[in-house]
């Protein structure tokens, strides 16, 4: 099929509104055919929803060992968390040499080597192994989330070339063609023109950022808290709840000129914002929009600074430095105006309505809510806010550029929760929290579970953000964990497996397996599981029940970069 008619068959004009391989698609595994109904159908040997972090470690481990790939992605930006959602990652303190697969590092290694190449650092900055372009608090990487979208692209730009992978940006999964427990095609809706595409494929991977495959799929799964007395966990609730899912966010960018007022015009329900108390238990402090919130761990309350001048503000964290992405100091003198600082704070986590398994209107709704509520923030900060000698950052300008949206806001919510597989095995707190593993174990200085099908491991607190439904903070120490092959396995589907937030996790264990490096280090580890399994010609599930196949995967991913045990002296 030539190119043109291809891109006729998704919708593509002259405006470039479909983003897909520039070349024609003829490789053995990967066709395109048109139906006698007009409907484009593709086939590959992977279908991968969702192009975040999860999507892309997936793509580039099935694509590295010879499959064909259709990925497909809701925005148009790749990355996830990572750059559609604004979020610069969240990762452990050992990140630098371990606790994540190599290609990880490699990621970030690329993201560092493209502002050494490109952008005019100040010597010192070039030099340092270690760059941080903004200094941010958060991590050791904080950057701009459109460069980490260049440098994905770039990664998946010679699979692009050599025909193995058709990438789909703006289309959303709408249907699935499903027998017993084999799905056999989704279908994707171009957001754009409305046209759709039937995938056909053998595997199909859901890394989607809410789930969207499972219900699609009839995939058995969970949302919400689970009860006490279904986990046994010393966090969970007395009562389950499958409509209590953490806050999401509207991230936004901004930067700080000096003398300059660049206040935008008040938001339409700035009102309703700037009066706003959370209805939490235990209390929140007082009005969201305020220099004060409740601490994580203690939930006590705890006051904030912020000073984008670059001024002192004592021993209070100031929250321009936390996810700093450019400090102008690490440029040569002049090149930046002023440091940009991404908004992912307390006051913007959006309380008031649930978005996982919801309508597609209901999302729409409080989607439109959270982003009055992001700008009903800067606002506030632009007029308001207390700063010595009076109030109100007048300087403060939204940075619509940063976020490649015409608002200025981020593409996509930041999401923190999403649809759980039921899976084969559940990952609980017992599992990981240290105060209950401390009670397990008898140990007091106790380590995460040790699983016989580990295929991955990753750390972060478990930290869980103010839920739809009232919850406060629920933040306390893990350990260094691993990632269970059986918790990336369905109870019954053979052929669809997850690669985000949607693995088999609890409502609480969720709060440390969905970060940046370890959503990415699940996605790789599925695309290599059906690697694996295709070329022993069994179904992936059997790789879990089979000793010495399990030892043979294990044996290939350690061969290809992943980590499957920690350190011993990575500890409680």
């Amino acid at each position: 099929m030539k190119r043109r008619d291809f891109m006729e068959l998704l919708g593509g004009s002259s405006t470039g509104a479909v983003l897909s391989t520039a070349l024609p698609f003829t490789t053995a595994a990967t066709t395109a055919t048109v139906k006698g109904n007009g409907t484009a159908q593709l086939q590959a040997d992977v279908v991968i929803a969702g192009g975040g972090l999860g999507g892309v470690a997936a793509a580039l481990a099935c694509l590295r060992n010879g499959f064909t790939v259709i990925l497909t992605e809701v925005t148009d930006w790749l990355g996830g968390q990572l750059t559609s959602q604004g979020v610069p990652p969240d990762e452990h303190s050992w990140i630098e040499t371990h606790g994540a697969p190599q290609s990880y590092r490699n990621l970030r290694n690329h993201i560092r080597n493209y502002y050494r190449q490109y952008y005019p650092l100040s010597e010192k900055t070039k030099n340092h192994p270690q760059l941080n372009p903004g200094n941010g608090a958060v991590s050791r990487l904080c950057h701009e989330p459109a460069v980490a979208e260049t440098v994905i692209r770039q990664f998946l730009m010679p699979y692009m070339s050599n025909g193995q992978l058709v990438l789909l940006t703006e289309h959303s999964a709408v249907k699935a063609t499903v027998a017993g427990v084999r799905v056999s095609a989704v279908t994707v809706k171009n957001e754009r023109s409305g046209e759709r595409i039937l995938l056909k494929s053998g595997f199909f991977i859901d890394a989607t950022e809410l789930g969207d495959l499972l219900p699609l799929t009839g995939t058995a799964y969970m949302t919400g808290t689970e009860s006490r007395g279904q986990t046994n966990e010393l966090h969970a609730p007395l009562l389950a709840d499958a409509g209590n899912n953490q806050a999401f966010t509207m991230c936004f960018a901004m930067d700080y000129i000096e003398g300059a007022d660049h206040t935008i015009s008040r938001p339409e329900d700035y009102g309703f914002w700037s009066n706003y108390i959370p209805a939490l238990q235990p209390a929140w402090p007082g009005k969201l929009l305020s220099l004060q919130y409740a601490q994580p761990q203690t939930l006590q309350p705890k006051e904030l600074g912020f000073a984008p001048d670059g001024s002192a503000t004592g021993s209070l964290l100031n929250l321009w430095n936390y996810r700093r992405i450019i400090d102008r100091k690490n440029f040569k003198e002049g090149f930046y105006k002023g440091d940009i600082s991404l908004v992912n704070w307390p006051q913007n986590d959006y309380l008031r309505g649930n978005i996982v398994d919801v309508t597609s209107q209901v999302f729409k709704k409080h989607v439109a809510h959270a982003r009055q509520l992001s700008l009903s923030l800067l606002y506030w900060l632009q007029t308001e806010a207390p700063r010595p000698g009076g109030k109100g950052w007048p300087g403060l300008r939204l940075r619509n550029d940063i976020m490649g949206t015409a608002d200025g806001l981020a593409k996509y919510p930041y999401i923190r929760e999403s649809r759980r597989i039921k899976a084969q095995f559940t990952i609980l707190e017992e599992h990981v929290g240290r105060e209950q593993r401390a009670a397990v174990t008898g140990a007091a200085q106790p380590k995460a579970a040790d699983f016989f099908d580990s295929v991955g491991v990753g750390y972060y607190h478990i930290d869980l953000h103010p839920s739809s439904r009232g919850n406060n903070y629920i933040d306390f120490p893990s350990l260094p964990f691993q990632i269970p092959l059986g918790a990336l396995l369905p109870e019954k589907m053979e052929n669809i497996f997850p690669a985000n937030k949607n693995i088999g996790t609890t409502h609480i264990t969720n709060g440390c397996y969905r970060l940046h490096p370890v959503e990415w280090s699940i996605g790789e580890a599925v695309g290599l599981l059906l690697v694996f399994a295709k070329a022993q010609g069994v179904m992936p599930a059997m790789v879990r029940k089979d000793r010495k196949l399990l030892q043979q995967f294990q044996e290939f991913i350690r061969g290809q970069g992943v980590e499957t045990q920690w350190p011993e002296s990575a500890g409680g």
